[in-house]
């Protein structure tokens, strides 16, 4: 049997920039944030990406969380 054990958590924000006038794409910006507790809620992660969405120039669009895990075997 395999177990996973979450080694890293990183916050990203990603903040709508405008449209691209040659393509009429949405342009995205992103920002990411390195070492994040692992056990931090989702709740957690919500308050504090909204916190620093509104101090950006650019408003938010999507926030995401990405783990990253070691698998073993057990």
């Amino acid at each position: 049997m395999a177990v996973a054990d979450m080694t890293k958590t990183t916050l990203q924000l990603v903040l709508d920039d405008g449209i691209d006038s040659t393509t009429g794409s949405p342009i995205f910006k992103y920002k990411s944030f390195n070492n994040v507790k692992t056990d931090a809620t989702a709740d957690q992660l919500y308050a504090i990406a909204t916190a620093v969405a509104a101090l950006q120039e650019s408003p938010l669009y999507e926030i995401n969380r990405k783990d990253t895990s070691d698998i073993r075997e057990a």
